[in-house]
């Protein structure tokens, strides 16, 4: 429930941040108000309690205090006082929140479209775009013909001659960038499976995936987040080559062979 707040966070009203800001630095003690001493709390109409709750899923307050609750009870404090293992432990959480939003089903399902492709696309922009440029290469060690575009009008170009025997492997962060939005329209317009790797919960782009990875969003509320936010969609573009791996392995065995002969000559 803490990664949902955070991944429509960009989208809510500035009241609705108020609220999200209040669950999302003292959730323990949420769990014990009732709606409208909540609301008198944040400084809000019960109403607009009422919105944010439907907004993450739930149909009343209540409801969504009892999970709460439970996600409450399995969180682990830790105390860091050392930058550096600051820095450590926040990556490990980024890490294992990205294992809690993995879905078997909807990875087997990106999978499937990616071995059974003519060719993939890889679109991004800024720190995306360096994500995308990563999936390409590692999808291209695996013989399976790979290519990126960080530049918006090449991403359009390339999405309209796509055909139904295409993928595009669409990367954002937030799901808000207009333009990756846009290409990836384009793109699935045309017919070609659209694979979206972000962590904006019902955001734009997510809206435009036949399949959606989502990671973990570090909380907006951090003045720098656009600089730290592309962990969770490095680790999972490793996590659908890896599978991908898994599956064409024993296929591909031959390939793989003649490759590793022919980086061998480039290593000292």
């Amino acid at each position: 429930m803490i990664e949902r707040i955070e991944g429509i966070y960009d989208r809510l009203t500035k009241a609705e941040k108020k609220i999200a800001d209040y669950i999302l630095e003292r959730p323990e003690d949420v769990i014990h108000y009732s709606i409208s001493e909540f609301a008198k709390i944040v400084g809000v109409g019960e109403a607009t309690v009422h919105r944010l709750v439907k907004k993450i899923g739930f149909e009343g307050f209540q409801k969504f205090k009892i999970e709460l609750a439970k996600e409450v009870s399995q969180m682990e404090i830790t105390f860091v006082e050392d930058p550096l293992d600051e820095l450590v432990s926040e990556l490990d959480y980024m890490v294992k929140s990205v294992r809690s939003l993995v879905k078997r089903e909807e990875l087997c399902k990106a999978v499937d479209f990616i071995v059974n492709a003519n060719k993939i696309v890889f679109f991004g922009v800024g720190l995306s775009g360096v994500t995308a440029n990563y999936g390409s290469v590692k999808f291209s060690m695996l013989n399976i013909p790979s290519f990126y575009y960080n530049d918006p009008h090449l991403q359009v170009i390339v999405g309209v001659n796509l055909t139904p025997k295409d993928v595009v492997v669409a990367i954002s962060h937030t799901g808000n960038i207009r333009d990756t939005v846009k290409s990836t329209s384009v793109a699935k317009d045309v017919g070609a499976k659209t694979i979206v790797i972000t962590s904006g919960i019902n955001s734009p782009l997510s809206e435009l995936g036949d399949v959606v990875l989502y990671t973990k969003s570090p909380f907006k509320k951090d003045i720098y987040y656009f600089m730290r936010g592309n962990i969770g969609e490095l680790v999972m573009v490793e996590i659908l080559f890896r599978m991908t791996l898994s599956r064409i392995a024993s296929e591909k065995k031959e390939d793989f062979s003649k490759m590793s002969d022919v980086l061998r000559p480039k290593r000292f």
